[in-house]
C-alpha cells in the first residue's frame, strides 16, 4: 500500500469522512489560559483587515519560532471574547496543518480520495469559516506535496462569496522559494510579514506565558513580580541573536520561551511544586541552542547577578 495511503472508516450513515473534524483544530473554541499573542496587536489588526477584504486571503510570513501561529491563536482568543469586527463574529477559525492533508485516504471499500480534495468538497457545504493553513508554502510546492491540485482556485467559489476566508502561515525562505513562484496561488494573498520581537518585548511575552506553564506544569514560581521580570530579562538576553547556534535557527519568542519551560521541567522531574532557582540554573546550563562559550559567559553573570536569590535558597550550583 502507499505510504501516503490512510485506511479510514467512513460514517455508515452517510458515507463521508470529514477532514475538518478529523485533522482540524478548532481556535475560536480552545482554552486559552493566557493571552497568546502578547505584543502583536498590529500583526492581528492588519490580517484582519485582509479577511474583510473582498477575495483575498491573509498569509503570515517570518522566520521560524516568531510566533506566526500565535497571532492566529491570538485571533481565535479574540473571537471568544468578542473583540472582534462584527462582520467576522459568527465564523469559526479553524487550524489545519497541511501535513495532515497530504496523500490519500481509503475507505474500508477500498475506494481511494484524495484528502485535499474532499476537504475542498466539504467546504461547499460550509459557511462562515476562516481557514488556517500552517506550512502553507506545501500547498504549491510540487517536489514536496506530490499535490497536482490547485489549492487556492478550488477554493475561490467559497472564497469569493465571502463564507470561506483563509490565513496561511510560513517561513521567509519558504515563502520566497514557492509561493513568490505560483502567481495563481499569489494573487489570492496579502503578506503579513511577522517579525521577531525585540528584548524588551520577548520579556513581556514571558512575563503574559508563565501562567500558563504554571498550570500546564503544577508548578508555580515564588518570586516577587521584579524579581520574576530581572530572571525573564535574563534568560532573553541569554539567548539573544548573537548567542545562539545557528543551525538550530529559533528565535524570540520561541527561544525564550522554550528555555523557561525546561526550568519548569526541571521542576517537574524532582516533583516540586515550587520552581527554585536550581531549576532555572539547570535550565540554562543544559541548553543546547547557546554556543558554550556564551554560556560560560552567562553562567559567570547569573551567579553575580542573582547571588542574593541563590543564597537565600542555599542553593548548590555545579
Amino acid at each position: 500500500m502507499d505510504k501516503e495511503m490512510e485506511v479510514v472508516n467512513f460514517d455508515d450513515m452517510n458515507n463521508k469522512f470529514s477532514v475538518l473534524e478529523t485533522y482540524g483544530e478548532n481556535l475560536s473554541k480552545k482554552e486559552y489560559i493566557t493571552n497568546p499573542a502578547i505584543g502583536r496587536d498590529e500583526e492581528i489588526k492588519n490580517t484582519m483587515l485582509i479577511l474583510l477584504t473582498p477575495e483575498k486571503s491573509a498569509m503570515l510570513v517570518g522566520k521560524p519560532g516568531i510566533g506566526k501561529t500565535a497571532i492566529v491563536e491570538g485571533i481565535g482568543y479574540r473571537m471568544q471574547r468578542g473583540l472582534i469586527p462584527d462582520a467576522l463574529k459568527n465564523y469559526e477559525l479553524i487550524k489545519i496543518n497541511v501535513s495532515s492533508l497530504l496523500g490519500n485516504i481509503q475507505n474500508d471499500k477500498g475506494v481511494s480520495e484524495n484528502k485535499l480534495q474532499i476537504l475542498v468538497s466539504e467546504l461547499k457545504d460550509k459557511e462562515n469559516i476562516i481557514l488556517f493553513i500552517d506550512e502553507a508554502h506545501l500547498l504549491v510546492s510540487r517536489n514536496t506535496s506530490n499535490l497536482n491540485v490547485d489549492f487556492a482556485n478550488m477554493l475561490k467559489p467559497g472564497l469569493d462569496r465571502g463564507s470561506i476566508k483563509m490565513i496561511g502561515a510560513t517561513t521567509t525562505e519558504e515563502y520566497d522559494a514557492y509561493i513568490l513562484r505560483d502567481r495563481a496561488f499569489l494573487r489570492r494573498f496579502q503578506k503579513v510579514d511577522v517579525l521577531e520581537p525585540t528584548i524588551d518585548e520577548t520579556v513581556q511575552i514571558l512575563l503574559g506565558t508563565y501562567p500558563k506553564l504554571e498550570k500546564q506544569s503544577g508548578v508555580k514560581i515564588p518570586y516577587s513580580d521584579y524579581q520574576k521580570e530581572k530572571l525573564f530579562r535574563f534568560l532573553v538576553e541569554y539567548t539573544d541573536e548573537y548567542k545562539r547556534i545557528y543551525e538550530i535557527g529559533n528565535r524570540y519568542p520561541d527561544i525564550a520561551i522554550t528555555l523557561l519551560g525546561n526550568a519548569f521541567s526541571n521542576a517537574v522531574y524532582e516533583n516540586k511544586n515550587v520552581l527554585d532557582i536550581t531549576h532555572i540554573y539547570k535550565a540554562i546550563k543544559n541548553t543546547k541552542n547557546v554556543y558554550e562559550d556564551a554560556k560560560r559567559k552567562g553562567i559567570v553573570e547569573f551567579m553575580e547577578i542573582f547571588k542574593d536569590i541563590i543564597e537565600e535558597e542555599n542553593a548548590v550550583l555545579d
